[in-house]
């Protein structure tokens, strides 16, 4: 896992800045601008996840409950007082830095999910605890969700499949994926530009805001099997509005075209496949279900960028994870990692 991990940071590295040196060099007349701050981050998680690896997991059995209280109330803090970037009020300032709490969240998720589900792990099975654990997660869900759907749904599906690892029962799940698919439409119905972006999504040729995806899927048309070579974009001039974020998969499409894309793709599975590895063989409950968790929250990432910038699904603004430029991103990813590694410490 160590090694697959570190080939995407690499990987990720050397992408993030193709990808960003022209817009750093016209915005703050500094290529390297993007890839300094990324780097900075991605040392910071490093050191963050050894550090983590070394802690016995089962410490965090009793910050759970205090974790998942101080997402809900900095998510609430983000409605009132949050920083708006591009259109998305999605950022917390503290001085000189910004954090979105939202990354946060997720960890924060998989910890409290974990403790509650194994701690109920024999009562799983009836409806009424498996909704009342969905109930609890409800209020971040729905906080997350005002300013950022996608996670909103990332959160959801770690809850789904945690409460599936503990007891996979399917009838219980159709009940429960209906109930999330009528709960995602009242809160689709609530914003009218949540519904444009299902007529964009369409249609993209009809609407100016189509602009970026149609940009993107150029991106990845032009790059074909090996792509225009690594720096050769031409869509990250100025044509993707900010290439290094969310699209940043077509850029990486169009630079080392559909065999480097599979690759990194390949690089993802090979990565999930150890989080199931470790959940097999892990020493409890607990530990399974945040390996399981930390599965779950990469598996539905990847798949919801990759799905976007292709535009198999409507535009939900998500990062590739390791990949797009994100501090934040990356430092709470690397301490996700640091969990997984310090549950695979105690697997003889």
């Amino acid at each position: 896992m160590l090694a697959v991990l570190a080939a995407l940071l690499a990987m990720g590295l050397v992408i993030l800045y193709s990808t960003s040196a022209y817009n750093g060099e016209v915005k703050f007349h500094d290529s390297f601008y993007y890839l300094k701050k990324q780097i900075f981050a991605t040392l910071l998680g490093i050191a963050g996840m050894f550090m983590v690896a070394r802690m016995d997991y089962h410490i965090w059995k009793r910050f759970a409950w205090l974790g998942y209280a101080t997402a809900v109330l900095l998510s609430l803090a983000v409605l009132f007082v949050g920083d708006e970037y591009n259109g998305s009020k999605r950022w917390l300032s503290l001085g000189p830095f910004s954090f979105q709490p939202s990354e946060y969240a997720k960890v924060a998720v998989i910890i409290f999910l974990a403790c509650i589900v194994s701690r109920d792990a024999v009562r799983m099975g009836k409806m009424r605890t498996m909704a009342r654990v969905m109930l609890l997660i409800l209020p971040i869900v729905g906080l997350v969700g005002a300013s950022n759907l996608s996670t909103a749904i990332i959160i959801l599906g770690i809850g789904g499949v945690l409460i599936f690892t503990a007891s996979p029962k399917y009838r219980q799940f159709v009940v429960m994926g209906l109930a999330g698919v009528g709960f995602l439409g009242v809160f689709l119905a609530l914003e009218s530009y949540r519904l444009e972006r299902l007529a964009i999504w369409r249609n993209p040729e009809a609407y100016e805001k189509g602009y970026q995806t149609l940009q993107g899927l150029y991106a990845i048309g032009s790059g074909g099997l090996f792509g225009r070579g690594l720096g050769q974009s031409v869509q990250k001039l100025g044509f993707v509005p900010e290439a290094q974020n969310d699209m940043i998969f077509s850029i990486i499409c169009e630079e080392i075209g559909l065999f480097g894309a599979g690759f990194l793709m390949l690089l993802f599975l090979i990565l999930i496949w150890r989080f199931f590895v470790i959940a097999t063989h892990a020493k409890d409950l607990f530990g399974a279900l945040i390996a399981c968790g930390a599965m779950a929250h990469m598996m539905i990432q990847v798949i919801l960028n990759i799905a976007v910038v292709t535009n198999t699904i409507p535009n939900t603004g998500i990062t590739l994870p390791f990949v797009s430029y994100g501090g934040t991103s990356v430092v709470f990813l690397l301490l996700e990692m640091g969990l997984v590694l310090s549950v695979s410490s105690l697997v003889k």
